[in-house]
């Protein structure tokens, strides 16, 4: 949440999900973050990949299950960067039907990185491809 509030991108969470979207833990977990945030809802992967290509959105699957790396990836505008669960990443009919798929390079002793840094790598690489970061703030641009 804080990750696509602080890009100003939305975030779709596809149900049913591995956490709870209660009030009291999406304040927690959001913070002050949450009165910035976009977020779609859609109740299931049926519904998800309507909307995707309804919007003409190409869904790019984050997975150690591909060899295009995400800086060898031309991202565009409206591409949606997909996630799965960090402790076993999407089903088989899920990955199997996204429009392309992209791993992060480590080295080979490493099993994994945690989900939010993996996003926070890949969503980065992709808004400067398509030259869509948000404008820097003035006070710090002088930093």
């Amino acid at each position: 949440m804080r990750l696509c509030s602080c890009f100003d991108v939305t975030l779709d969470i596809i149900e049913p999900c591995g956490f709870a979207l209660s009030d009291s833990r999406m304040r927690r977990a959001g913070m002050d973050y949450l009165a910035h945030l976009k977020m779609e809802r859609h109740k299931n992967w049926e519904t998800f990949r309507d909307f995707s290509t309804q919007g003409k959105h190409r869904i790019v699957l984050m997975t150690t299950k591909s060899a295009v790396s995400y800086t060898d990836f031309d991202f565009a505008p409206d591409d949606i960067i997909l996630a799965g669960r960090e402790t076993s990443g999407v089903p088989d009919h899920v990955h199997d039907t996204a429009d392309a798929r992209v791993l992060i390079p480590m080295a080979a002793h490493a099993r994994s990185l945690n989900m939010a840094q993996s996003c926070a790598i890949v969503l980065s690489e992709a808004l400067r491809q398509t030259k869509t970061l948000p404008q820097m703030i003035a006070s710090t641009a002088s930093l």
